[in-house]
């Protein structure tokens, strides 16, 4: 990351409703946190900011569980919402499958989508292993700050 990518990184932090925000990238770290005065810190960086080859940084989604009663019968919805403002990928290009459709079984950690802000593409990894019951959100949309993507039941 150079310090012009930093430097725009804190502008849309500052202005996100994220309070933490932690990428690394082979040696090159750099942590982000909102103080209760609406403030950005930023941690001790490990190493100079130097040019380092770009890496897809991996953040686990957060998972949601909602659940209705219908003539007696409980019924559960888990969802994985989004852990971060941006664009929506369903695949690592436009020329490829996506990571996960419909009716999919995944395992814990596996790439569920991409989500892109900043010109930084961040793979969306399943928090556990589930059933992709459907996929919320339509490729290249914009999604919101825990804006739910996938139903999934969880496994």
């Amino acid at each position: 990351m150079d310090f012009k990518e930093i430097k725009e990184l804190i502008k849309v932090f500052d202005k996100s409703e994220l309070n933490k925000l932690k990428i690394k990238e082979g040696d090159f770290e750099i942590s982000m946190g909102k103080g209760f005065d609406g403030t950005v810190e930023m941690a001790p960086v490990a190493q100079a900011v130097q040019a380092a080859p770009a890496a897809i940084p991996s953040i686990s989604a957060p998972t949601e569980t909602s659940c209705t009663t219908e003539k007696g019968n409980q019924t559960c919805s888990d969802t994985i919402n989004s852990p971060m403002v941006g664009t929506f990928y369903t695949a690592p290009s436009p020329n490829t499958p996506a990571f996960v459709k419909a009716g999919d079984t995944v395992k814990k950690g596996q790439t569920l989508c991409i989500l892109e802000a900043m010109k930084i593409m961040n793979e969306v990894e399943a928090e556990c292993d589930c059933r992709i019951l459907e996929v919320l959100v339509n490729d290249a949309d914009p999604v919101e700050y825990d804006m739910p993507l996938f139903a999934i039941e969880k496994l």
